[in-house]
């Protein structure tokens, strides 16, 4: 098992050591159980959700419940769950597909299936007792119950940990008293069961609570009105209120004081989890996009032949397809990180716990350009259809809303770019990823003299894999130089942080794709995967100019003198192709093939 513990890397660690082709997971290795569910949930999805999209736009919160019934009867709601709690006990990857493809067919449904079978009842799972799991567990994995997730507060949003929400134990010590106020929470309207965040006396940290909820016999619970919002219009979203709450000492969930680290641990699923669930979104808005294209004629020719068009479709087709590999590729890190602690004797609470938290960096960076791509893919969408796109009779306007809050649950974007940087640096503070050593061999190549042979880049993707390392090393040298010069004062410039990771980010996501092209060509050969090479290839040099541009922001920000001239130039260097692609060719080719297919055929 060693050797095999070797060869995975660690959360981080893609940014200091090569990863080979063979050694990701891609879409195309799906096994056969894996593609039957997925048929499965696809069928689910036409049939349940997107038959009665009008239904969901017309806030029927009760057809959401409804359908979330029928998911927990067929099983789709306990694919995370351990057999022994009544669920099907599925891998990490698995669990992940669900996911993807269920959430496609409006946003209301896709999150509350994700409140429900993450936050809902991941934490449970992961941090209760044996009898708590006993008790809840399988309710939850079947629908018979569903659950919500009570942390945000008017007052505590972001700064999830300063809620104002209490639980006094009681005199006979065998039951707290809740009081507070929680908000936007989801699946509140139909919820039987709460995890509820409130500080003990003046604990530092947050404790997690189970609390039922009936309807009938509340117990000081009360649900304000449904909110009116953007989009995710027949989710149910409401605030809860709680006088007096009684709560057995039992239904505490892990220790005194350790909610917020339930919390935060619950969301680093939950992020990878939300990735997810944009993904095929992002398929079927662009089939929808492409579909109108062909058949709408302007100048007595179909707007799909156009250039501004084709531009417009090959961008959608390569983010969503460097959002596919990037998402699979963490998944199965996680999975088989599970499956090596297992192995080494973990429980399956500790082993999934550690899996996961292994990897918060990724679910962090894949959080942020999922929800980001989906949204512009949405937005193109809207453009594509013209006036259309813009009514309700079509689809695109709904998409377009449903798809905004993604970069605000699950933690705002903006926290989570903080903390992809954040966590990389603690970790290399830690020892588990050597960004120490590699910082200072960049800072050693800037001093000395450049190469100026040309290399042999006859092997395919050899030039990519190149530049791929060189964006490393402008991480590298743009956080390397930033934490020497700000030391742990770093996590105070924000924008700083902000613009490493776009850097960090573009790095994860473009070699995602152009691993799984590489990976893909050597199986399948070269030209039955033109097209997938191409969106590697475009997704890459998109990367390449946000890094550039971040990076650049970053210098001329921090350093000034020599120090900034010589990063300035370190940085011409390292984004620098020696054979720049012919990008409008690329487009081209990429919108021809979406075109032909009519559809996201990849």
């Amino acid at each position: 098992m060693e050797t095999k513990d070797k060869e995975l890397l660690r959360g981080g660690q893609f940014l200091v050591k090569e990863t080979k082709c063979e050694d990701v997971f891609t879409p195309e290795d799906f096994s056969e159980e894996q593609k039957m569910m997925k048929e499965a949930v696809m069928e689910f999805n036409e049939r349940e959700i997107i038959a009665h999209k009008a239904r969901f736009e017309a806030k029927d919160f009760a057809f959401t419940e409804e359908v979330m019934r029928k998911a927990g009867e067929l099983g789709f709601l306990g694919v995370a769950v351990p057999e022994a709690y009544g669920g099907l006990d599925m891998g990490f990857v698995s669990t992940l597909l669900v996911c993807d493809y269920i959430s496609s067919g409006t946003g209301s449904f896709s999150t509350a299936f994700g409140a429900h079978t993450g936050i809902g009842t991941m934490p449970i799972t992961l941090y209760g007792t044996e009898e708590q799991k006993q008790k809840y567990v399988p309710k939850l994995a079947t629908g018979e119950w569903f659950g919500a997730y009570c942390l945000t507060e008017p007052g505590a949003g972001s700064d999830a940990n300063s809620g104002k929400t209490t639980a006094t134990l009681s005199e006979d010590g065998k039951s707290y008293k809740i009081n507070g106020q929680k908000m936007w929470i989801s699946n509140a309207g139909f919820c039987r069961l709460m995890i509820v965040f409130a500080r003990i006396e003046n604990d530092k940290n947050i404790t997690g609570f189970i609390v039922e909820y009936d309807k009938d016999n509340p117990n000081g619970i009360t649900l304000g009105e449904e909110e009116h919002k953007l989009g995710i219009r027949a989710s149910s979203t409401r605030q809860v209120f709680f006088n007096d709450t009684v709560v057995p000492v039992e239904n505490m969930l892990a220790g005194r004081g350790e909610g917020f680290k339930i919390a935060m641990n619950a969301l680093n699923v939950g992020r990878i989890k939300l990735a997810g669930a944009c993904l095929d979104s992002q398929r079927r808005i662009l089939t929808t996009a492409v579909q109108y294209a062909n058949e709408r004629k302007q100048f007595n020719t179909p707007i799909a032949d156009f250039g501004a068009i084709k531009y417009k479709l090959a961008e959608m087709a390569a983010s969503a397809y460097a959002g596919e590999s990037a998402t699979y590729r963490a998944a199965k890190n996680i999975e088989d990180r599970i499956s090596l602690r297992v192995a080494a004797g973990n429980s399956h609470q500790e082993a999934e716990l550690k899996g996961v938290e292994e990897y918060a960096i990724e679910c962090s960076i894949l959080k942020v350009a999922v929800s980001e791509d989906v949204q512009n893919c949405a937005d193109e969408g809207i453009q594509i259809f013209g006036g259309m796109g813009f009514s309700e009779e079509t689809p695109m306007e709904a998409a377009w809303r449903d798809a905004r809050i993604a970069r605000i649950y699950e933690g705002t974007n903006e926290i989570n770019r903080m903390l992809s940087v954040g966590m990389l640096v603690k970790k290399a503070m830690k020892g588990h990823v050597d960004l120490l050593g590699p910082a200072t061999k960049v800072q050693e190549e800037l001093m000395g003299i450049p190469s100026f042979e040309t290399p042999d880049y006859s092997e395919l993707f050899s030039e990519e894999k190149e530049m791929i390392a060189k964006l490393k090393k402008v991480f590298l040298m743009v956080a390397g130089a930033a934490v020497q010069k700000f030391g742990p004062d770093l996590e105070e410039h924000q924008q700083l942080l902000i613009a490493a990771s776009d850097i960090l980010i573009e790095i994860y996501m473009a070699e995602s794709a152009i691993l799984r092209a590489e990976k893909n060509a050597k199986r399948f050969g070269e030209e039955a995967q033109a097209i997938q090479i191409a969106m590697a290839k475009l997704y890459l040099y998109n990367a390449v100019s946000i890094v550039e541009k971040n990076g650049k922001e970053s210098i001329i920000s921090f350093a000034e003198g020599d120090e900034q001239r010589m990063l300035l130039m370190g940085l011409k260097r390292f984004v620098k192709y020696t054979n720049y692609p012919d990008i409008v060719d690329l487009r081209i080719a990429i919108a021809e093939k979406v075109k032909a297919e009519n559809k996201y055929c990849f």
